[in-house]
């Protein structure tokens, strides 16, 4: 391969969530220290042509061995490179707290309390949105593909996606220190979900108390029923969302980013460049919040109709153009450091959806809404380069980036199931950020 076809590494920055894209940096293999604090780049190819890379040199040199300016481009004229990162990223917490479910059931008919819709219990919260743990770090991978032009300018094409970050927490029958009343209330769930159609009531009978007389009075002797008392009858406690067994809530989110961008050398000294870049990008934000409930019947039962699904899912995807500028600064021994900024502005296409679903899908009810906001944002990273060979970069280094005025979950839950309502918010600030690990070949 002729010498001007070998080429100093691209390894780009994985920027997060708006940040540069990975931009193509040179390498400077087999470099010997020239005059003015600059390297001599020589060839290490045995096949025929020039023994010497003609990487372009600094102002006012020629002849056959030139010197560049320190390892921050690609000492080939032009050349493909390909990069990977490994990433490691948290986001800002954007939910909302809520309070889901209470300790206790209510008398749906009155025959138990002799007014119906009489709540029995203790009424300690069970479950709420903020047992959900707090944020973390979740890995992803970055990936591009990008293109050297003589002048020193790249075009570059990535993609990167964070693996899910799963949140959850549940209730069951099992109350603490398995403390209750003498009825065991204590034992069920109920919360407050109403105008939901008759396929939602639930088992026949979940309770003891279901199928039995109140006030009944038998002589212990002949077995007479000498007061006849009050039939509780079936489905005295109505609804899968009153006097449940078991409740689980589960919020899990996602982030993916891409970019088709480019940069162009603006300065450049014996150990500094400065550069303009530029592009469009995308970045999608989704949000899944996910609320079963579990009935049980007296033999045991529950799947299917004894069942209820909800899920509130929001998913923000953004796209828009994005400028800055990007300094790389020689230190010594074949490392670098740059620092690179941008900023942009997105159209956010948002789009909202809550449902209601029985257990045996036979059953659902929905809320959709879409809107589209404008999301600014501006974004930052900071990469310590180290070129060990020709051809390979490698790099370590902390991205940043900020969106303002994008959507938030305020409250998961809408309650009426006839009109689902839940409370959607704008997130004024939103910031994703972390560090990352990648290698780079120019070809």
């Amino acid at each position: 391969m002729r010498s001007n076809r070998y080429g100093a590494v691209a390894i780009l920055l994985a920027v997060l969530g708006g940040t540069t894209p990975v931009l193509a940096q040179g390498l400077f293999g087999g470099n010997t220290v020239g005059p003015n604090g600059g390297f001599a780049n020589y060839s290490g190819s045995g096949g025929g042509g020039e023994g010497l890379i003609d990487a372009g040199g600094l102002p006012g040199q020629d002849g056959r061995l030139n010197y560049a300016t320190a390892p921050l481009g690609n000492p080939a004229k032009q050349g493909p490179f390909v990069y990977s990162d490994i990433a490691y990223f948290t986001q800002s917490w954007t939910l909302g707290k809520q309070l889901v479910a209470w300790r206790g059931l209510v008398d749906s008919t009155g025959v138990v309390t002799g007014v119906p819709g009489t709540f029995i219990g203790s009424g300690v919260r069970a479950l709420s949105t903020d047992q959900f743990g707090r944020t973390e770090y979740a890995p992803g991978l970055n990936l591009g593909i990008g293109w050297k032009f003589e002048d020193g300018s790249s075009v570059t094409a990535r993609i990167m996606h964070i693996s899910g970050q799963t949140f959850g927490a549940s209730a069951s029958l099992a109350s603490q220190y398995a403390r209750s009343n003498v009825s065991l209330s204590d034992t069920f769930l109920v919360s407050g979900v109403f105008n939901f159609p008759p396929q939602f009531a639930g088992p026949d009978r979940k309770t003891a108390f279901e199928g039995t007389f109140i006030g009944r009075v038998v002589d212990p002797t002949t077995g007479a029923v000498l007061v006849p008392g009050t039939l509780v009858p079936d489905r005295a406690f109505y609804g899968l969302w009153n006097g449940a067994s078991n409740m689980s809530i589960e919020y899990k989110r996602w982030y993916t980013e891409a970019e088709i961008g480019g940069r162009t050398p603006l300065f450049e000294s014996n150990t500094s460049k400065v550069y303009a870049i530029g592009g469009m990008r995308y970045h999608m934000f989704m949000e899944r919040f996910h609320w079963l409930t579990q009935n049980f019947d007296l033999n045991g039962n529950t799947g299917g109709r004894f069942e209820a699904d909800y899920d509130n899912i929001l998913s923000q995807r953004m796209y828009g153009p994005y400028i800055g500028c990007s300094h790389d600064l020689y230190l010594k021994n074949n490392f670098s450091l740059s620092v690179d900024l941008t900023g942009g502005l997105m159209a956010n296409f948002i789009k909202e959806r809550a449902y209601y679903e029985l257990g045996d899908n036979t059953v659902k009810a929905k809320r959709a809404r879409n809107a589209i906001d404008l999301v600014p944002t501006a974004g930052g990273n900071v990469n310590l380069w180290w070129y060990p060979v020709k051809g390979i970069q490698m790099r370590v280094g902390y991205s940043a980036n900020t969106f303002y005025n994008t959507r938030n979950i305020q409250d998961p839950i809408g309650f009426n199931y006839g009109a689902i309502d839940p409370v959607y918010g704008t997130q004024y600030f939103r910031i994703i950020h972390g560090l990352n690990v990648g290698v780079g070949v120019f070809f």
